[in-house]
């Protein structure tokens, strides 16, 4: 059996103010629905990874906070509340208050998330060069979707735009594996649509008015 060792930080803005661009992407669903469906479904396959041992969700939110709470993972307040990058900061704080852990920071909208590409993407920074930060770019490749530390290491989370190169720049190395789920994060109704064409987890699907893949691996 594959040993759980990470601890996964997800930080959640609140939901009347995430995913601005998502906006009307679903016509006649309110927009903190899908935002919510979006976190749910991305921390359902974080749960589910056989390589997580724990899941500490960022966020000020209270419907996230009990999405979070139901699925198992730890909700704690985005103290900081100055951005993602912050908040992912003090996700990593409290993931490693009780002494070194293998900490992975991860963005909350990758509805289409198998949990075996999550697992695998985390197995290559264990498996790795000793001492050293990994990512994983977005599908376009300029974003990051996943930035992992191994204990002791501080997570130094550059997230934004151009966030790819500023994570290499700041020392971490990119992972390059095939992982199309894990990649295909969520800022549009473009996105969502690629998401849809990978097979949605099901809080999403059900907005989208989608059926999920007959197989869902992972």
């Amino acid at each position: 059996m594959q040993q759980r060792t990470w601890t996964v930080v997800v930080p959640v803005k609140r939901l009347g103010a995430a995913k601005s661009r998502l906006r009307g992407a679903l016509p006649g669903v309110p927009h903190e629905e899908l935002a919510l469906a979006l976190a749910a479904d991305t921390v359902a396959a974080v749960r589910a990874c056989p390589a997580v041992a724990a899941v500490v969700v960022v966020t000020d939110d209270p419907l996230v906070a009990a999405m979070a709470g139901a699925a198992g993972a730890r909700a704690v307040p985005d103290v900081p509340d100055a951005g993602l990058n912050a908040a992912f900061r003090h996700g990593a704080e409290v993931a490693t208050a009780g002494g070194g852990a293998w900490v992975a920071g991860l963005t909350a909208d990758l509805p289409a998330l198998r949990p075996a590409e999550l697992a695998t993407a985390l197995d290559a920074v264990t498996a790795g060069l000793a001492g050293v930060r990994r990512f994983v770019a977005d599908a376009p490749g300029s974003g990051t979707v996943l930035l992992a530390a191994p204990p002791g290491m501080p997570l130094d989370p550059r997230f934004g735009v151009g966030s790819a190169a500023a994570h290499l720049a700041g020392g971490a190395l990119p992972l390059t594996g095939d992982w199309p789920t894990l990649r295909r994060d969520v800022d549009t109704a473009a996105d969502l649509a690629a998401a849809a064409r990978l097979g949605l987890g099901p809080r999403t699907a059900a907005l989208a008015g989608v059926d999920r893949p007959a197989a869902h691996p992972g």
